[in-house]
């Protein structure tokens, strides 16, 4: 998987698989007509309104967003989580990484990724930031088993490598995955 940084504090991913021919002659991260999109409502553990991040289906795989404001400037690690939980004060009820293949933690892990593992988001000195990547081979269905799914902003940038989370420190925000 590559991370290419495009205009100030975003990220995309994009993977070798990205030029895989789709069942429906699409690439993976092509839209998909009537794919389904999942929306979390990012908030701090006091409750302030600090974003969304989104999970929509798209041709081979889900493409993850976030979108923030009102962060800490500086580089944090954004991950997906395996519970559909955000209970202050540290959002430890979001559970784990995502990580259905067992797979260690990072993009630079011999041993990795997990399917949660996504770029560090850049928050700039105005509270803004914006991640995005492709997760080749993930489902919405995968992803949204009985206990959910949420996403969570980390107060450290992520090493991409240490297993389990990338030494990327305390969860500062968080949202739950919900059809929008």
């Amino acid at each position: 998987m590559r991370l290419v940084l495009i205009g100030r504090g975003v990220l995309v991913g994009c993977a070798a698989l990205a030029t895989a021919a789709c069942s429906n002659g699409g690439r993976v991260g092509d839209a998909k007509p009537g794919g389904q999109v999942l929306a979390a409502p990012m908030r701090t553990a006091d409750g302030t309104d600090v974003g969304r991040a989104t999970a929509r289906e798209v041709e081979g795989g889900i493409r993850f967003t976030a979108d923030v404001k009102g962060l800490p400037p500086g580089t944090h690690g954004l991950h997906v989580h395996t519970t559909g939980r955000c209970d202050p004060p540290d959002f430890q009820t979001a559970g784990s990484h995502w990580n259905p293949s067992g797979a260690k933690h990072g993009t630079n892990n011999p041993q990795g990724p997990h399917l949660g593992d996504l770029p560090n988001i850049i928050v700039g000195n105005d509270g803004r930031g914006t991640a995005a990547l492709t997760m080749p081979g993930a489902t919405l269905a995968g992803l949204m088993d009985a206990d959910g799914a949420a996403m969570i902003v980390h107060a450290a940038a992520d090493d991409l490598q240490t297993d389990p989370s990338g030494n990327s420190g305390g969860r500062i925000a968080c949202g739950v995955f919900a059809a929008g």
